[in-house]
């Protein structure tokens, strides 16, 4: 599961309830649920964090009258139990910020066609082009530094050169959690089955520190246990607004196309055999509506994906980001990704 909010202060997260709770209030005249509706409970699988999600679920089933059950755990682990329960899954909705693994259930057809009122809602780039998941915000992949120890002209202008001597023990990697996983998905994509294999093996060769979760690997490169690592962006956010400008690590945005600049959305998708399909369409669609994508900018510091609704003032625009010609719908093979990981000593 996504470790998201660990580090969020009670300030900003009253703060944002208060967001959620006015920005929403409209969004129930327009999801008015029927009688025979309130009687059947939505089950969520979330591979989110409960502290962001639990908000807009409960607020959704206040909106609707619709029951929620939520089952909150790693957005991978979540998919894999899907496909191992069958049809057999009491989800009915798969929620993720691993596009991944979104992609996984969709190989494996365990999603079904989302509402073109609802898809059209989003960039055809952050959509499955099968109509199956839609995106629901977006984040960039970036290397944080500590700024004491690193000019950032100095860093390398592809995540490629990460696996040469001199970043030896330098360097911090969460390997199971949102972004990595997809990432060498993408680099088997790319730049095939060999090349990704070499460079696993090379980066593990180079000694990097595995943390456990990506709040971790920001406080060890802050601490300077580590000089840099591997995560998205949003992470340095809620440091800063937390601690201030003073806080020693900044984001080194790629802005040459490199694979290391992936850009990745949270999503969600109705299963095959959800009970409560219909539900689930209307719940995916208000995650998408202007007060929801609100508060994830607001709650996360990431990118909306709805026109209309803009970004944090902190970040860059997202069409100044130079970012990687990846089709996300191509990032399907989990599996193959965690497999060569294991097999190179990435992960046990």
């Amino acid at each position: 599961m996504s470790r998201m909010g660990v580090r969020m202060t009670r300030g900003p997260q009253v703060r944002g309830l208060a967001l959620l709770g006015a920005m929403l209030l409209a969004s129930a005249l327009v999801l008015a649920c029927s009688g025979d509706e309130e009687q059947r409970p939505l089950t969520v699988y979330a591979g989110r964090s409960e502290l962001l999600m639990k908000p807009l679920l409960e607020q959704f089933s206040k909106d609707t009258g619709i029951p929620i059950k939520v089952r909150y755990g790693d957005g991978t682990d979540l998919a894999l139990g899907i496909l191992e329960e069958g049809r057999n899954s009491p989800a009915d909705v798969y929620l993720t910020q691993d596009v991944g693994a979104l992609g996984a259930l969709q190989a494996e057809s365990r999603l079904t066609a989302l509402p073109e009122s609802t898809l059209t809602r989003v960039p055809a780039a952050f959509r499955s082009p099968d109509g199956q998941w839609v995106g629901l915000s977006g984040r960039a992949r970036v290397i944080v530094y500590n700024t004491d120890a690193i000019d950032p002209s100095t860093l390398p202008p592809t995540i490629f050169d990460y696996t040469k001597p001199e970043w030896r023990g330098r360097l911090g990697i969460v390997p199971r959690s949102d972004g990595f996983p997809e990432f060498v998905t993408a680099l088997r994509l790319t730049r095939g089955e060999a090349f990704a294999r070499q460079w696993l093996l090379d980066l593990k060769a180079n000694a990097p520190r595995i943390y456990p979760n990506n709040i971790a690997a920001i406080t060890a490169v802050k601490n300077r246990e580590i000089e840099a690592a591997f995560l998205n962006h949003y992470y340095l956010y809620r440091f800063l607004a937390e601690e201030g400008p003073g806080f020693k690590v900044r984001n080194y945005y790629f802005d040459n196309g490199d694979l290391g600049g992936l850009f990745l959305v949270s999503g969600a998708g109705v299963l095959d055999s959800a009970a409560n399909p219909e539900a689930g369409r209307r719940f995916i669609a208000y995650l998408l509506e202007k007060s929801a994508q609100e508060y994830f900018a607001a709650q996360t510091h990431e990118y909306p994906l709805v026109a209309g609704v803009a970004p944090g003032a902190e970040l860059p625009a997202l069409a100044s980001l130079k970012t990687p010609d990846i089709d996300l719908g191509d990032i399907q093979d989990l599996r193959g990704s965690l497999e060569l990981m294991r097999t190179t000593g990435i992960i046990p």
